[in-house]
């Protein structure tokens, strides 16, 4: 990697920090320059506009997202314990999101929107879906799920603990995550993976 582009990564992650904390819409380019430390003629330098930098961006997080996945499928785990950490890392990158910046997303950057859902749609799915395969071929999962369905209701459950404020506001996340994660694989586990579930409850989660 040439000291340009290490550099650039370097920029997109400060950017990435400020973006998902203030929202993407309310933040300008002048903004981001000065979190940055340096002139706007620099950053227009790095990105076209606002419009290629939030692609960037988004393509970061996904880059990023793929490595922590990509390292948790090849140490080849129990499948129950890669899912709980999978699982844990989709919300808490999610929580740490401003509410505004999925709205921002879809009504003003709908390249960076649509680059976004495809990975969600796809990517974080086919990682479910995998460990769901994995948890079937270690003994602890059911054989008889349509893997495709539930790896996308598992998703779209997540997404919406997350959003609903009147949970959010009256239950902790720790306990949320905790309730849907149980929910989930109690659905999905066979008299095996039940037992190692309430055996891995005995010590926490």
């Amino acid at each position: 990697m040439t000291e340009e582009k290490s550099k650039k990564i370097e920029y997109l992650e400060k950017i990435t920090t400020v973006l998902y904390k203030c929202g993407i819409k309310s933040i300008t380019m002048e903004e981001v320059a000065r979190e940055l430390g340096i002139s706007k003629k620099t950053l227009y330098q790095l990105f076209k506009d606002k419009n290629d930098l939030i692609e960037q961006v988004v393509n970061l997080h996904i880059n990023n997202s793929e490595c922590e996945m990509g390292n948790l499928f090849n140490e080849k785990d129990n499948a129950i314990d890669v899912l709980l950490i999978i699982s844990k890392s989709i919300s808490e990158q999610m929580q740490r999101i401003h509410p505004s910046v999925t709205y921002d997303l879809q009504k003003y950057y709908p390249k960076a929107w649509k680059i976004h859902t495809e990975y969600r749609k796809v990517h974080i799915v086919n990682n479910i879906k995998q460990n769901m395969e994995e948890g079937i071929k270690q003994g602890l999962y059911r054989d008889d799920m349509n893997i495709d369905i539930i790896a996308r209701f598992y998703l779209a459950r997540i997404e919406n603990m997350l959003n609903n404020e009147e949970l959010t506001k009256e239950y902790s996340f720790t306990e949320l995550f905790n309730t849907l994660f149980i929910y989930h694989i109690r659905g999905i586990a066979n008299k095996n993976g039940i037992e190692y579930l309430e055996n891995k409850m005995k010590t926490k989660l």
